[in-house]
């Protein structure tokens, strides 16, 4: 190997190993800002934590697009962040016809993407665990304290509370963990789902839902039998039942088991993109409105 040549592989190793720093600040950054692990943030792409490890540290063959779109998503990155994070990792922008594809953009309009910037900062700023939803109630962004109610809830492959919420309530082992008093959560997001499926009918999405629901028999029995009439005397929905206080039990010890009120809050650029702002707000289990009592037979095994 001629000198000539040993200097250039010694330059692209030196530029390599910056690259590779400057990602591991970045996504070390952005993940220590949303308070949590890299075993959380393996949960959302689905792969090991010792695999995320190497890709925080910039250990990584080849970056593909749907790799980096996906690590994007999982760390709730903005349009913004977005590229930012293939220049570091790729040296180039997203491609226009992939860059579409991202689940993750909310809005091509650059001027509600700002908005949506500015929003996620002031969620951030909030103590209460606030979230914001489409139609399926996707979670498409969520607060420090949303991640922080359900940091100790363990992965799952379709039921994770960062991605939908109703299937978390519906399917996930580890609901009644969070969400005390189960079964009236989940007689609450049936009659979501139902209402939401009145209005959009041929959602594939909500129909996987219910399908699964159909799939289980205590669910299938409670949404055809018991959620009918729990609606006649409760109200609609899950957010729409005025006045409602369920329970909720925070991993926080000092936080512990506290009353929740469910409140939609949605401003009209919100409303533009076709997303909804829930807030669960801490109130006094004693004060408001309960659902009434309910039989244990619908979910007997």
């Amino acid at each position: 190997m001629s000198a000539e040549a040993g200097q250039t592989d010694t330059a692209r190793a030196l530029v390599t190993e910056i690259r590779a720093k400057r990602l591991q600040h970045f996504l070390k950054g952005r993940r220590e800002h949303l308070s949590v692990s890299q075993e959380v943030v393996a949960e959302r792409l689905e792969i090991s934590a010792r695999a995320y490890g190497n890709w925080e540290r910039g250990k990584v063959k080849e970056w593909t697009d749907q790799k980096l779109y996906a690590l994007a998503q999982a760390l709730e990155m903005s349009e913004f962040q977005t590229v930012r994070l293939f220049w570091i990792a790729v040296d180039r922008a997203p491609q226009p016809d992939l860059r579409a594809m991202s689940r993750h953009s909310l809005c091509d309009d650059p001027a509600t993407e700002a908005f949506l910037d500015d929003y996620r900062g002031m969620m951030d700023a909030l103590s209460l665990p606030t979230f914001l939803i489409d139609h399926r109630w996707d979670i498409k962004m969520a607060n420090k304290a949303f991640h922080a109610l359900f940091r100790d809830v363990r992965a799952h492959p379709t039921a994770m509370p960062s991605g939908n919420f109703l299937r978390f309530g519906l399917f996930h082992p580890d609901a009644p963990t969070v969400l005390s008093n189960h079964q009236s959560w989940q007689l609450a997001m049936l009659a979501e789902l139902a209402s939401s499926l009145e209005r959009h009918d041929q959602d594939s999405e909500l129909q996987n839902i219910r399908r699964d629901v159909y799939l289980r028999r205590e669910l299938r029995d409670a949404y055809l039998k018991e959620m009918p009439d729990w609606v006649l005397g409760s109200g609609a929905d899950l957010v729409h039942h005025d006045y409602a206080v369920r329970e909720l039990r925070h991993p926080d010890p000092l936080v512990g088991l506290q009353g929740c009120r469910i409140v939609e809050e949605t401003p009209r650029p919100l409303q533009a993109v076709g997303l909804s702002r829930i807030t669960l707000v801490f109130v006094d289990r004693k004060l408001g409105t309960r659902e009434p009592a309910r039989s244990e037979s619908a979910f007997a095994a």
